[in-house]
C-alpha cells in the first residue's frame, strides 16, 4: 500500500522480499560479468550453501534439499561479493532443474549485508530436464556487496536441485517494454446496464468519423452508427474517438463492438456480473482477515491457517509490544484485515475502509434504490453467516474489533488515542503466507489522524450495529467519546514519515479532515449540540472538498460531509451540505463528459496517483450521492459510466478486477495471493481491485520498465509492482461502494 519498500532481511532470518531494478540511467561500455565460477566445471568454489548437501556433479552444483521446511529461504545456495553498479543494465541468467519437476526456485540478486534489499527476482518453475532462464534488470545501487542466491526450501519432500551456467552480465541493452493492449476498440470487458449509458474508445490515426457496429454473440448486426472523433487524449497520448451505443438496450451475453477494422472483446448487457461483484468486492475482506484460519469450504483455493496468532513461527498479535521507548506495555491487537499485500494493520487505512463498507450498507438503508438485503444475513459465505446480523457488518467488525484494540488503555500516557499501525519490525519477502511470518511485530506510536480514524467509525458503527448488539454499539460509543476528547488533547501528535521500515508510514500532518469526519460522525449518532459545533465552526464545512484526486485515507472530509448529506439529520444549514455535494458532482461530471474515456478523473499534468484506480471509484461515489439526493438522471448514468474505466475501458484495455473481463488484472503485489511466483498459491480472488496506473511508479520494477510513461500507462500486472499493482483494503471498499450502487441501478 502507499509509501511502502520490500527490503530483504539476512538469510539466517529470511533470504528474501521484492523487488526488481530501476530505470536506466547509464548503459557500460563492454560486458563484464560479475559471478565467479558460474559454470560448475570442477569445484563450487564461491558457493555457499545454506541447509542442504551439495556439491559438483557432471559440470553443475547439486543440491539435495530437506523436506519439512516452511519457507523458501530455510535453504539455499548463493554467493556474495557481486559488484553492482547504480544505473547499469545487468542480464541475469542460469539453466536450473528439480527432480522431481514441479519444486519452484527463488532465484535473487540483491544485498548480502544489512538493509538486505533485494534488486532482482525470478521464481521459475523447474522440470527434470535443465531449463534455461533470463531476466533483464537495472541496479539502483552502487555497491560491492551484493549477492547472487537461489533459494530452494519451502516442501514438505526432499528433492534434488541442479544449477549450471549462472551469470551477472553487466553492460547489456536494456529491454523495451511493450504492453499488449489487443485490439483498439476499448469496451467495458464486463457488462453494461440496458438502460444505462453504454460507450466505448476507438484508438485510431482516423481523423474523421469511422461507422461502428454492435454484434450479438451470433455475429448479427444489432445497432450501427458513427464514432466520434475526440483528437488526442493527454492521459494516454492516443488519438481516440467515442463511440455511444446507448439506445440499444436489450439483454444478451457475448456482445462485440466493431470499428475501423477491429473487434472489442466480449461484453454482456446485463445486471448479472454486477449482482455477482457487488458480493465478490466484499467477499474480498474474508480472505484478508487476520487471526482466524480461513475456510476453504467458505472460498475455495484460499483456505489457509490463522496468520498473527503466537502460532511458530509467528510471534503473534495478542501481545504486542510497542517500538523500543513507546510504552511500557503490551496489547492484544489480534484479528482486523491485512492492509495490503503484507502483513501491516494501519488505524488510518482500515478507518478510511471501514467507514466506506459499513456506509455501502448505510446508503442502502436510506437511498431510494438501496436494497439492504442484497448484502444481509448469508450473502456473503462468511463463518458468521446464519446469525441474524447483515454479513456486510459481520465483515466490518471484524476490521472494528481490532480497530477498538489499537486504542491506548486507561491510566497509559495518551489514554484513549490510537496507535497508528502494527506490523513487522523488517519488510519480508514475497510469498510469504501470515502463519509463517516469523518476524517481531510492533506497535507503532499513537497519532491523531488513527484516534480520529477510531472516532469516526467507531461513532458510525455505534449507530448501525444498535440494531443488533446494543452492548457492542454502546461499546463502540464510548471508545469514540474517549478518542474525540483525546485527540482534542493532543491535536498534533503525527506519524514519522521516516517510520516505513515493515510497514508504510501513513504520515498526515494535516488532521483538521479528520476532525471534521469525526465530529461528523458522532452528531450523526448522537445527535449533541457540541458536535454539531465543531462542523459548524470548522473551516472544512465548506472548503471545496472534492479535488480532482479525490478522497483517500489522507483526505477525509468527504467521508463526513457526505454523510452529513445522506444520513438523515437536522444540522443547521443541512440544505448547503446537499448542494455542496451537487456542485462537487457537477465538477466530476464535467471532468468525465470531457474525457475521451469518460471517466471522472483528470489528475494535474496527468499525474496518476498510487491507488487511482480507486481514485476514479471515489469520485464516482460522490456522483452517485448527487443521484441519491436529487434524483438526477445525469449523475446516476456519470456514475455507472464511470465503472467502465476500471472494468477495461481505459488505454491498457485491463480489467483492474481480477476475474472480470477477458483480460484482467490477476497478479497484484501480496504475500500469500502469489501464484505468479509460488504455483502452489492462488492468484487474488475474483473481485479484487488493483491499484492502478501510478505515475510516480515508486518499485524498481515498474521503473524498469515503465521509465517515461505517460498517465494511463505508468501500470503493469506484474506481482512486484507494488506502486502499480498491490491489493488493498481501502481501495476495495470504493469497488464495493460503487459495485453495490450499479448493482442496485438494474
Amino acid at each position: 500500500m502507499k509509501r511502502r519498500r520490500t527490503t530483504l532481511l539476512s538469510l539466517a532470518a529470511l533470504l528474501g522480499a521484492a523487488l526488481t531494478a530501476l530505470p536506466v540511467q547509464q548503459v557500460a561500455a563492454e560486458e563484464v560479468e560479475q559471478v565467479r565460477n558460474g559454470t560448475f566445471d570442477t569445484t563450487t568454489d564461491s558457493w555457499w550453501t545454506s541447509n542442504v548437501g551439495a556439491g559438483p556433479a557432471e559440470g553443475r552444483l547439486c543440491a539435495d534439499v530437506p523436506g519439512g521446511t516452511v519457507n523458501r529461504w530455510d535453504s539455499a545456495v548463493g554467493q556474495d561479493g557481486i559488484t553492482l553498479v547504480k544505473g547499469e543494465t545487468y542480464r541475469f541468467s542460469f539453466k536450473a532443474s528439480g527432480v522431481p519437476e514441479g519444486h519452484v526456485v527463488r532465484a535473487i540478486v540483491g544485498q548480502s549485508v544489512a538493509p538486505y534489499e533485494t534488486w532482482h527476482e525470478a521464481s521459475p518453475v523447474l522440470a527434470e530436464s535443465a531449463g534455461s532462464y533470463s531476466y533483464t534488470f537495472t541496479s539502483p545501487v552502487d555497491s560491492a556487496q551484493g549477492q547472487v542466491a537461489f533459494q530452494v526450501g519451502g516442501s514438505a519432500d526432499p528433492w534434488r536441485f541442479c544449477l549450471d551456467d549462472v551469470s551477472l552480465l553487466g553492460g547489456v541493452p536494456p529491454e523495451v517494454y511493450e504492453p499488449d493492449t489487443g485490439p483498439r476498440v476499448r469496451v467495458n470487458q464486463v457488462a453494461y446496464l440496458p438502460a444505462g449509458p453504454k460507450n466505448a474508445t476507438l484508438v485510431t490515426d482516423a481523423t474523421g468519423k469511422l461507422p461502428w457496429e454492435l454484434k450479438s454473440a451470433a455475429g448479427t448486426t444489432v445497432a450501427r452508427g458513427w464514432t466520434v472523433p475526440r483528437g488526442v487524449d493527454a492521459s494516454s497520448g492516443q488519438n481516440v474517438h467515442s463511440i455511444d451505443f446507448g439506445a440499444y438496450r436489450k439483454n444478451g451475453t457475448g456482445f462485440t463492438l466493431i470499428a475501423d477494422g477491429e473487434t472489442s472483446r466480449p461484453f454482456d448487457i446485463g445486471t448479472a456480473a454486477y449482482e455477482r461483484l457487488r458480493l465478490d468486492a466484499v467477499k474480498y475482506y474474508y480472505t484478508q482477515r487476520s487471526g482466524i484460519a480461513i475456510r476453504d469450504d467458505l472460498r475455495p483455493g484460499y483456505g489457509r491457517a490463522a496468520g498473527h496468532v503466537g502460532v511458530a513461527p509467528n510471534q503473534g498479535d495478542t501481545a504486542v509490544p510497542c517500538q523500543p521507548g513507546v510504552c511500557d506495555y503490551t496489547l492484544d491487537v489480534s484479528g482486523g484485515w491485512y492492509d495490503a499485500g503484507d502483513h501491516g494493520k494501519y488505524v488510518v487505512n482500515g478507518g478510511i475502509a471501514t467507514w466506506e463498507v459499513l456506509s455501502t450498507y448505510e446508503r442502502s438503508l436510506t437511498a431510494r434504490t438501496g436494497r439492504p438485503a442484497k448484502l444481509g444475513d448469508g450473502t456473503l459465505a462468511l463463518p458468521e453467516s446464519g446469525n441474524k446480523v447483515p454479513d456486510i457488518l459481520d465483515e466490518a467488525r471484524w476490521e472494528l474489533e481490532f480497530l477498538l484494540r489499537m486504542q491506548v488503555p486507561d491510566g497509559q500516557p495518551l489514554a484513549g488515542m490510537a496507535h497508528h499501525k502494527i506490523h513487522d519490525e523488517q519488510w519480508t519477502g514475497l510469498p510469504l503466507l501470515p502463519s509463517d511470518d516469523p518476524q517481531k511485530r510492533e506497535l507503532h506510536p499513537p497519532t491523531t489522524a488513527a484516534t480520529l480514524n477510531l472516532a469516526a467509525t467507531a461513532a458510525q458503527a455505534a449507530r448501525l450495529y444498535k440494531p443488533y448488539d446494543k452492548a457492542f454499539a454502546a461499546r463502540a460509543l464510548s471508545a469514540a467519546r474517549n478518542a474525540w476528547t483525546a485527540a482534542l488533547a493532543h491535536p498534533a501528535v503525527y506519524a514519522d514519515p521516516n517510520d516505513g521500515t515493515g510497514g508504510g508510514a501513513y504520515n498526515d500532518n494535516e488532521v483538521s479532515d479528520e476532525f471534521y469526519w469525526a465530529a461528523a460522525e458522532l452528531y450523526l449518532t448522537t445527535g449533541e449540540r457540541q458536535f454539531a459545533d465543531h462542523v459548524l465552526n470548522s473551516p472544512v464545512h465548506t472548503a471545496d472538498i472534492f479535488v480532482p484526486y479525490g478522497f483517500d485515507w489522507s483526505r477525509t472530509a468527504a467521508a463526513g460531509r457526505l454523510d452529513l448529506a445522506t444520513v438523515p439529520n437536522k444540522l443547521p444549514g443541512r440544505d448547503k451540505v446537499r448542494h455542496s455535494v451537487i456542485a462537487g458532482a457537477d465538477k466530476y461530471l464535467g471532468t468525465l463528459r470531457a474525457h475521451p474515456y469518460g471517466m471522472p478523473y483528470a489528475p494535474v499534468d496527468n499525474r496518476y496517483d498510487w491507488g487511482s484506480a480507486h481514485q476514479v471509484l471515489n469520485n464516482a461515489v460522490v456522483l452517485a450521492t448527487a443521484y441519491d439526493i436529487t434524483g438526477g438522471a445525469k449523475y446516476r448514468d456519470a456514475a455507472v459510466q464511470s465503472m467502465d474505466y476500471v472494468l477495461g475501458r481505459n488505454a491498457l484495455n485491463i480489467s483492474y478486477v481480477t476475474g472480470y473481463g477477458e483480460a484482467n488484472a490477476h497478479q497484484q503485489h501480496s504475500r500469500w495471493y502469489a501464484h505468479q511466483l509460488d504455483p502452489d498459491l492462488p492468484s487474488p480472488p475474483d473481485g479484487t481491485l488493483a491499484g492502478g496506473p501510478n505515475s510516480s511508479i515508486q518499485d524498481p520494477y515498474a521503473q524498469t520498465k515503465l521509465k517515461g510513461c505517460v498517465g494511463q500507462f505508468c501500470y503493469i500486472d506484474d506481482i512486484q509492482s507494488w506502486s502499480t499493482n498491490e491489493t488493498a483494503i481501502n481501495w476495495n471498499a470504493a469497488l464495493t461502494r460503487m459495485a453495490s450502487f450499479v448493482a442496485d441501478q438494474g
